[in-house]
């Protein structure tokens, strides 16, 4: 596996990437040196070119600046079950500045029931910002949880305009 390192205004993140796709996204970091010992625990052992990444970096600098972009990249699913391949990808259908529920989700993938087997699958989520797992919050609108910490979160939704600062 590959991987990038690439500076943003939310800080320094890490891109793994295999054959079949994007295997990860780390999240910032505050620098460069931490964001590496991430990628090479996840696997990666060799740096990218800059044109096997093609246009994400960029387009994560834009989201990390505010800007509303899409994240239409091929996914190395590889690792994941079929429940949480139902789930990160229907997260992904929540839109830019936009929240829903742990329960809206578990609904969106047809197990009503199991809203806590999606806060685990948003846990296990290897890409935050591409599944945006930020934008999944508790039914009656706290935050939830989050790998990247709940001042991450909290920091990503007023970014995206969901939330007021």
């Amino acid at each position: 596996m590959k991987f990038c390192i690439i500076e943003t205004a939310l800080g320094w993140l890490g891109l793994v990437l295999s054959p079949a796709g994007l295997r990860a996204v780390t999240l910032s970091r505050r620098d460069r040196e931490a964001a590496l010992s991430q990628v090479l625990a996840l696997g990666a052992r060799e740096e990218a070119r800059d044109d096997e990444a093609g246009d994400l970096p960029e387009r994560l600098r834009r989201y990390a600046r505010g800007q509303p972009v899409v994240f239409p990249d091929a996914l190395d699913l590889s690792a994941a079950t079929p429940f949480q391949r139902a789930v990160w990808q229907a997260a992904q259908e929540i839109p830019y500045g936009q929240t829903r529920s742990y329960g809206w989700l578990a609904a969106r993938v047809g197990k009503p029931r199991a809203a806590r087997a999606v806060g685990q699958a948003m846990a296990a989520n290897p890409w935050p910002l591409i599944v945006p797992c930020h934008r999944v919050v508790s039914s009656n609108g706290s935050l939830g949880g989050y790998g990247g910490g709940l001042d991450m979160k909290e920091r990503l939704l007023i970014l995206e305009g969901a939330i007021n600062g």
